[in-house]
């Protein structure tokens, strides 16, 4: 697909309207919170949440994004006010699922090694986020509500008349390059790096773009990852003797306010289930919620906010301590997916190996680089990069003989980085197996470089 002149200024244009209403919005607070927003004052009923006839002509809808009888702490639904229904829709047809693939995976096999990505390039002239996804791997399968899948993103053009929604699990939005506006149906969400924004199953939404990153001759283009999540909603993972706050605080993370679309035009409306994608064509806006109450709500977060916690004495405490959000399976400690944020942070420790030890995981461990970190043997922004279960890794011979040898002083680390790890081997997909390269565009043989020093 190709974008004449005409079509790139109505992209500037989407996108400078896109950054000022972004910077005009107002949010409301707290992970987990019974929030409610209206739009036009006097919409939402009080003491009941169906009335017979709903404030404005609107239409009541129950989006429930857990069974009825799950326990209270973990029940997710909010109710919505609508101009229509969700029922009023054409027929969908299935559509080609480009590169969004859905596990599980069986072309090929999983490695014991260390796999890289570099980052993402460019993409193809007019390419938004849903048709720019491209699936790394994953495991579980959205049918059976477990597991989860990675996917890298790029886009240059902005949703404007294209609206998505996710069947299979909620998604967890992590640009790396340029910022987005997102438009959902409970309100908006605008996220840049350093930010994650977090979508309940379900949920309608569309993406503008904030940012701008590119050749000058060419559009520009954003870029991230997102981790589709199968299993139970993400929540606030417990603090144990911990306390009641550090981590990720309830408090930082913002639910948008109401804000709806009342248009009359075509709209295309993706929806995926069960890894399949189907189109239909409204013929208006399917972001049409005047008022809404309940706690299945998107977020947005800003990964500067987590407390990180680590040692004041001596060695490593587990990278669990870094764990922003997980989703949880019926065996206590047990995850589905942790989400973990690696943040600047002061070492301190005495007498201690201060890069990671070397290591081998029951769990499997994907990183994304957010900001290229400024110690040595940190990774460049934009990378990717899979251990599965019992793989080996650590630090390469440079970064061990310079760990071992250092004056211990406090020091602090700049960068940012975010990690998943999973229960299960995540399968790549055929294309990210094709695509797998290393961290400095030369083959990793970080075991050859690390001699035995043993002495007796």
């Amino acid at each position: 697909m190709t974008i004449n002149p005409e079509g790139i200024k109505a992209e500037a244009q989407v996108r400078e309207r896109a950054r000022k209403r972004a910077a005009s919005l107002s949010y409301s607070t707290g992970f987990g919170n019974e929030h409610s927003s209206e739009a036009l004052a006097g919409t939402l009923p009080e003491g009941r949440n169906n009335p017979q006839r709903p404030a404005h002509g609107l239409y009541t809808e129950l989006l429930s994004g857990t069974a009825f009888t799950e326990l209270r702490p973990i029940t997710r639904r909010t109710w919505l006010y609508r101009i229509r229904p969700s029922i009023v829709h054409p027929p969908f047809n299935r559509i080609d699922r480009g590169t969004l693939l859905t596990p599980p995976f069986t072309e090929v096999p999983v490695e014991p090694r260390l796999l890289f990505w570099a980052p993402r390039p460019a993409p193809a002239a007019g390419t938004d986020f849903v048709s720019g996804l491209w699936t790394v791997g994953g495991n579980g399968d959205p049918a059976l509500r477990s597991g989860m899948a990675i996917h890298l993103y790029t886009a240059d053009t902005s949703m404007t008349d294209r609206v998505f929604s996710n069947a299979d699990g909620e998604l967890l939005i992590v640009p790396e390059l340029g910022g987005l506006l997102i438009h959902t149906e409970l309100g908006l969400l605008s996220v840049e790096p350093g930010s994650v924004a977090l979508i309940p199953r379900g949920i309608k939404f569309r993406v503008e773009i904030l940012g701008a990153a590119g050749q000058e001759d060419a559009p520009a283009f954003v870029r991230g990852y997102v981790c589709e999540n199968f299993g139970t909603p993400f929540a606030l993972p417990e603090l144990g003797l911990i306390g009641a706050t550090g981590l990720a605080n309830a408090r930082d993370f913002r639910a948008p306010v109401a804000a709806y679309d009342d248009e009359e035009r075509p709209f295309e409306v993706i929806h995926k289930v069960a890894g399949n994608l189907w189109s239909a064509t409204y013929d208006h806006s399917p972001l049409d919620v005047v008022a809404w109450h309940g706690n299945s709500v998107p977020y947005v977060y800003k990964l500067h906010d987590f407390q990180a916690l680590g040692t004041v004495s001596f060695d490593h405490p587990d990278p669990s301590m870094l764990t922003a959000l997980t989703s949880v399976t019926s065996t206590p400690g047990l995850p589905n997916i942790d989400f973990l944020i690696v943040p600047s942070v002061w070492s301190v420790a005495e007498n201690t190996f201060r890069p990671p030890w070397y290591h081998r995981n029951v769990s499997t461990e994907w990183v994304g680089v957010i900001e290229e970190a400024s110690n040595p043997g940190g990774y460049l922004q934009g990378i990717s990069t899979l251990t599965n279960m019992m793989t080996s890794h650590g630090m390469g011979e440079p970064v061990w003989e310079a760990a071992t040898q250092a004056d211990l002083v406090p020091e602090k680390s700049e960068g940012m980085m975010v990690m998943l790890e999973t229960q299960w081997p995540i399968v790549v997909t055929a294309q990210a197996a094709q695509a797998v390269g290393s961290p400095d565009g030369e083959v990793l043989r970080s075991e050859a470089n690390l001699p035995s020093n043993f002495r007796y």
